[in-house]
C-alpha cells in the first residue's frame, strides 16, 4: 500500500525502528542508516541466534541496512543525497545533534521541500528538559506509569515491555501518514516533533483524565481496573483467569455462574459505580468462589453465559493459541545467517478492498521479509538510489566512509 514511498531511517533502538517497521510492513522501502558498530540493539541479548540479537530482529523486518560514518563529511553528503530523494526521514538523535551535521529538517527541506521529517526525542524540541536524553524506563517513572503499576502493597513495577517506546513508534507512523496525506494536497512536507513524555501521558487515557479531573494520584491496583469492577485476574483452582465484566448485565450473568444470583440485586453491587465503591468486599468474595473452580470449567461456564473471561497464558502458550495460529500471528522468513526465522506478524496484514482484492496480506510461509545484516545493502542502495558507479562505491568503502556487510561486521 505504501510501495511508492522511500523512507530514510536514522533511528536506533525501539521507538524509531518500530515506526519504520510499521511503514515497511505496509510496503514502504526503508533504508536504515547505521554506524559501523550498528544499532545498539544488535548487541542486546541473549537470546542471540547465529550472532543475531532477538531484540534487533523484532523491529527491523524488511529494511535495507547501509553503514555510513556521519563524522566524515563525505558520509554526511551520502545521507543528504539519500534524504534529497526520500519521502520520509525518521530520526531519534538528541536535540541539535543532526543540525551540527547539516542533516536537520531546515537544511534538508531546503533541498527537498516534500520531505516529511519525524524527530523522536524524550522530551520534545522545546522546554527546560529538551536537551536531555529519554529512555522508556525513565519515562515510565516520570509519567507516573511506574508509580501506578504493581500490587497495592508492593513497590512500583515497570511494564515488562517498553510500551512507551512502542506507542511512540505507533504515534510516529500515524503522524507520518497524516503528513503525507497533507503533502498530497499542499505539495510540501512537514516536520513532526514527537516526544516519549507526551506519548506516555496521552496513552494513559482514562488514568490521565481521572487525575486531571480529581487531582488525585492513581492507586496501584495490580491487575484491577480503576473504573470497572470486577475487571481483573482471579485464581481458579489450577490457574489464573481474567474476568472482564464491563456492564451490569454481564455482572448479573457472572453472579448466576458463581451461584450468587442475589448479589446482582444487592444495592452494594447492582451498578458499576456501587461495585467500584465496594470493590474490596466484592473482590474478596469472588476470589473465594473462583478458587473452587477448575479453570477450564470456569471459562466454559462464563463463555456459555456471555461473561468475558480468558485464561492467563504464558507467551509461548499465547503463540500456540488456536486463534493466534488461525490468524497467522507468527510468520516465517529465510534469513541469510539464522535460516528459517519466525517473527510476530504485522497486525496490519489483513486489508482488502470492497472487491475482495487483498491490499495487505500475511506473506506465504517462509517468504516474510527479514531484518538485514549490518551493512548488507550498502552497495545496492548507493548505486540504485544515488546512482553511484561501482568505482565510486568502492572508493567510499576503501576510505571507511561507507561499509558493506563484510567490513561492517569485521
Amino acid at each position: 500500500m505504501l510501495s511508492d514511498l522511500l523512507v530514510l531511517d536514522l533511528s536506533r533502538v525501539l521507538a524509531g525502528p518500530y515506526c519504520t517497521q510499521l511503514l515497511s510492513d505496509l510496503g514502504a522501502r526503508v533504508i536504515k542508516v547505521e554506524s559501523f558498530a550498528g544499532d545498539d540493539t544488535r548487541r542486546w541479548g541473549p537470546p542471540f541466534v547465529a550472532g543475531e540479537s532477538g531484540y534487533h530482529l523484532s523491529v527491523n523486518r524488511g529494511k535495507e541496512s547501509v553503514v555510513i560514518d556521519l563524522k566524515d563529511p563525505r558520509g554526511r553528503q551520502v545521507v543528504a543525497g539519500l534524504a534529497a530523494r526520500a519521502d520520509v526521514l525518521i530520526e531519534n538523535y538528541k536535540v541539535g545533534d543532526l543540525a551540527r551535521y547539516g542533516l536537520d529538517y531546515a537544511s534538508l527541506a531546503s533541498v527537498n521541500p516534500r520531505l516529511v521529517y519525524l524527530s523522536i526525542t524524550g522530551f520534545g524540541q522545546t522546554g527546560p528538559r529538551a536537551a536531555e536524553p529519554g529512555y522508556d524506563a525513565a519515562m515510565q517513572a516520570l509519567s507516573s506509569l511506574l508509580a501506578m503499576s504493581g500490587e497495592a502493597d508492593g513497590p512500583p513495577v515497570k511494564t515488562p515491555v517498553a510500551f512507551i517506546d512502542v506507542l511512540t513508534g505507533l504515534h510516529g507512523a500515524v503522524g507520518v501518514l497524516a503528513a503525507l496525506h497533507d503533502r498530497a494536497a499542499r505539495g510540501v512536507g512537514a516536520y513532526i516533533d514527537l516526544s516519549l513524555l507526551e506519548v506516555a501521558i496521552a496513552s494513559m487515557v482514562n488514568q490521565t483524565q481521572n487525575a486531571i479531573l480529581t487531582g488525585e494520584a492513581p492507586a496501584r491496583l495490580g491487575s484491577a481496573h480503576p473504573n470497572i469492577v470486577p475487571y481483573q485476574a482471579f485464581d481458579a483452582a489450577d490457574g489464573a483467569v481474567v474476568l472482564a465484566v464491563g456492564n451490569d448485565a454481564q455482572f448479573t450473568r457472572l453472579c448466576d455462574v458463581l451461584g450468587i444470583p442475589e448479589r446482582a440485586g444487592d444495592e452494594r453491587f447492582s451498578t458499576n459505580a456501587a461495585r467500584v465503591a465496594n470493590r474490596t468486599e466484592l473482590v474478596d468474595e469472588l476470589r473465594t468462589l473462583t478458587a473452587t473452580w477448575a479453570r477450564a470449567d470456569l471459562l466454559a461456564a462464563c463463555t456459555r453465559a456471555g461473561v468475558p473471561a480468558t485464561a492467563v497464558l504464558s507467551l509461548p502458550e499465547a503463540l500456540r493459541d488456536p486463534q493466534a495460529l488461525a490468524r497467522r500471528a507468527v510468520v516465517t522468513g529465510s534469513h541469510p545467517t539464522v535460516g528459517e526465522l519466525g517473527m510476530a506478524a504485522s497486525p496490519l496484514w489483513h486489508v482488502h478492498g470492497p472487491d475482495g482484492v487483498a491490499l495487505s496480506t500475511p506473506p506465504a510461509e517462509g517468504d516474510a521479509p527479514v531484518p538485514p545484516r549490518l551493512g548488507e545493502h550498502g552497495r545496492a542502495v548507493l548505486t540504485d538510489v544515488l546512482g553511484l558507479n561501482a568505482a565510486e562505491v568502492d572508493e567510499l568503502i576503501r576510505a571507511g566512509v561507507v561499509g558493506d556487510h563484510t567490513s561492517a561486521e569485521a
